[in-house]
């Protein structure tokens, strides 16, 4: 037998090349880690997020009461306001919808709250009427929109007059600060910290996000949501129950501002008719820099609070660094606009 006729035995070598499966596989996991990356850096909330970082670091280098435990604590619990209700308005915005009458929303809310406490009802009782007047006010707006076809801009912004008008109706237009025998529990559940030392409103607000988080990621109404702001009349064609959903979502909005209402009730201690005044700007604000498209199809519950996280330091850092307070709403428009033009860019690139 010769040479050539001989079984081979040697062993397998293992530096030879990977199999075409072997490198398909390869390329596959790094097509989808760079799409990750990729997804991560065209993604709006992320930046706004950064820039949050890089505001509160710049702050604490160049002042030294931006660091300080009393300014983080406020402003962690001044941004649970504009949070907790741009919530609310990121899920309308997502459906293609908007809601003005938010602000007027809280302060009819608050008042309903503080005139039924100082009536002498319980707590229970004052709650339970603030958050019955947000539903009906959320489907107030619903019907005529879902319904009878008003516009969302037109319905909205009657109400905003309607709801901060039935707020002085209901209070004679005077201050209420006087909330009966519960007044005590009221403050305790607005400006107490009853979690390891943690504002109550900070936590109301990360319940409230990661329950709307869940309901727009993981539930059949966060896809219908999606599908009537991406396209109303598609969704319709396929069954979506678009009348019912959109009554609900102005339902959604005006429960966060009901809840966000009796909230700052009990942190302020006082209602006043001016509570919530311009705050719908504030938190349409909040909803779009932190991603939601005014055209509907898109939006996020952790954007909103980023949103309303940079509204705050901005608010925040004008004082801290001599910055004459009316600028304010010049910075506030200014990052509106960046966050758009950002978003018109993405469009563009993803066009192309």
């Amino acid at each position: 037998m010769t040479s050539a006729d001989m079984p081979n035995t040697d062993m397998p070598n293992t530096g030879e090349a990977k199999t075409p499966m072997a490198n398909t596989l390869d390329q596959s996991i790094a097509q989808k880690q760079h799409g990750r990356i990729a997804a991560l850096l065209g993604n709006q909330t992320f930046w706004v997020f950064i820039a949050v970082l890089l505001a509160c670091l710049f702050l604490s280098v160049s002042t030294d009461s931006f660091a300080t435990t009393k300014n983080l604590y406020n402003i962690t619990r001044n941004v649970t306001f504009v949070a907790i209700i741009a919530l609310g308005m990121t899920v309308v915005i997502i459906s293609g919808g908007i809601d003005l009458s938010v602000g007027s929303v809280l302060c009819l809310c608050s008042m309903v709250l503080a005139v039924t406490m100082h009536a002498g009802y319980s707590i229970e009782i004052g709650i339970a009427a603030a958050i019955g007047t947000a539903l009906l006010v959320g489907a107030f707006n619903g019907i005529l929109i879902a319904y009878l076809g008003f516009p969302p801009f037109v319905v909205t912004l009657g109400m905003l007059s309607v709801a901060r008008s039935l707020a002085m109706v209901a209070s004679n237009n005077t201050v209420v600060f006087e909330f009966g025998p519960d007044h005590d529990k009221l403050l305790a559940l607005g400006g107490g910290a009853w979690l390891f030392g943690i504002a109550n409103p900070v936590l109301y607000m990360l319940v409230l996000a990661i329950l709307t988080g869940f309901v727009l990621r993981w539930t059949r109404f966060g896809r219908h949501v999606f599908a009537i702001g991406g396209n109303e009349r598609a969704a319709t064609l396929t069954g979506v129950p678009v009348k019912p959903i959109k009554v609900a979502v102005y339902m959604i909005s005006a429960l966060s501002a009901g809840i966000a209402g009796i909230v700052q009730t009990g942190w302020l201690g006082a209602v006043t008719t001016n509570i919530g005044a311009g705050m719908e700007l504030q938190v349409i604000a909040a909803a779009v820099i932190g991603g939601a498209d005014l055209a509907g199809g898109v939006g996020t519950a952790l954007g909103a609070l980023v949103g309303a996280a940079l509204i705050e330091v901005i608010r925040n850092s004008l004082g801290l660094l001599g910055i004459n307070a009316f600028w304010q709403g010049a910075f506030i428009g200014g990052a509106i606009i960046l966050a758009v033009l950002f978003d018109r860019v993405r469009n563009f690139r993803q066009n192309d």
